[in-house]
């Protein structure tokens, strides 16, 4: 086993890399090798390197045999052998891309019976620069490549620009998933028009229709698939298993990047009401909370640009049993976070891994009960997360 060590030269990284023997290992070996990365001793946890060079990637999901599927957002998805062996990109894939800035493919996701029919999802941004809109995308995956594609939902309306187009998806134990929309960036009002689907979580079934039990489906005026609305651009969204509750993360402008508990039918408030102010330093709203507006459980200011978000169970971490990992693209760091037992709100117990100056892209919790983390950037890397109180089995 190859190990890898960062060490902090000047602005940047050194990577040294000792082995056994002088013998540098061949190519193949290289591409496949799993490699630990020691950080600081104060650290919670040691990282292992599964896989490297992956283009931008965004997000990813556990095949049943091992292997997964990881989305890199301007190219497609590739899949990645157990070992980190990187695949060809895959054929199948939906064509009309805005592949720029935020937009391209975006999160994926497995159907809850995919060992019996292999249908996968897929979030992207339909369109180019001039109309596009947030869409889900269905196929079967026949092990090798994505068979029967077709778009199963989008937005209703088209907005110019590739920023802020949400993207995150989430089975509900109903079948039902959850899908983000962002405000557009320029159209940000829009987030409280029930009648945009821009600044919203939409809730969907298989089929991209909205279900007859979503807060808003009979109120007029409203779309129908609104799940909560006053978002700005919720880039984390994940399901705690152990209590069912919902947690999302969204970016705020400048400073006011939130955690906020999901429930049907609330709004949270952007642009009504913010903690952070407008990138020219105006405000955008003069009150940060408002009675009629669910309060974020956790914020930041300065904004750490939150990507990514995991609530951890399990033997391989018992120190971090109920807590939140929270990825961060500006900070480039995992935040760690516990909820407090008299309030009810999170607090941030430490960012991990800020040596390595890295973005941090999605966090996921696997089958085997390992935490895996993709890194944002033109070469991105595949992580496994080891807590130093727990053995490696």
């Amino acid at each position: 086993m190859l190990v890898v060590q960062y060490l902090l030269a000047g602005l940047g990284f050194v990577l040294g890399v000792t082995q056994s023997s002088a013998q540098q290992p061949t190519s193949r070996g290289a591409a496949v090798a799993i490699d630990r990365v020691q950080v600081s001793a104060d650290e919670a946890a040691d990282i292992e390197r599964v896989s490297g060079e992956l283009r931008w990637p965004w997000s990813m999901a556990f095949l049943p045999d091992g292997s997964t599927l990881v989305v890199e957002k301007y190219d497609g998805i590739r899949r990645l052998e157990a070992n980190g062996t990187r695949g060809a990109l895959l054929l199948g894939l939906p064509e009309n891309v805005l592949r720029k800035e935020d937009s391209g493919y975006l999160d994926i996701a497995l159907d809850p019976d995919f060992a019996k029919n292999g249908h996968v999802y897929l979030a992207f941004a339909e369109g180019d620069e001039s109309a596009n809109r947030t869409a889900i995308w269905k196929a079967r995956w026949d092990g090798s490549r994505f068979n029967g594609g077709r778009v199963i939902f989008r937005t209703t309306v088209a907005k110019k620009g590739p920023s802020h187009p949400g993207g995150r998806i989430l089975f509900m134990p109903d079948q039902t998933l959850l899908l983000s929309v962002g405000d557009g960036y320029d159209y940000r009002n829009a987030a409280q028009d029930l009648g945009s689907h821009l600044g919203k979580l939409l809730r969907v079934d298989r089929e991209g229709r909205a279900p007859a039990d979503n807060p808003f489906f009979t109120t007029a005026g409203a779309l129908p698939e609104i799940w909560s609305s006053g978002h700005r651009n919720i880039q984390g969204l994940t399901r705690d298993p152990a209590t069912g509750l919902i947690w999302a993360h969204e970016h705020g402008p400048r400073g006011g990047d939130e955690v906020n508990l999901i429930t049907r039918g609330a709004n949270y408030g952007w642009p009504k009401v913010t903690l952070g102010i407008d990138y020219d330093g105006k405000l955008v709203s003069e009150r940060a909370f408002a009675p009629e507006f669910a309060a974020p459980t956790f914020f930041w200011a300065p904004s750490i640009a939150p990507s990514g978000i995991a609530v951890i169970h399990g033997r391989n971490y018992p120190d971090w049993e109920g807590k939140l990992l929270v990825g961060g693209l500006a900070s480039r760091a995992i935040s760690r976070m516990r909820m407090g037992k008299q309030t009810g709100l999170w607090v941030e117990e430490e960012r991990m891994f800020g040596p390595l100056k890295t973005r941090i892209r999605d966090i996921r919790l696997a089958p085997d009960g390992f935490v895996y983390v993709l890194t944002d950037e033109e070469k991105g890397q595949l992580w496994r997360l080891l807590a130093r109180s727990a053995s490696v089995r």
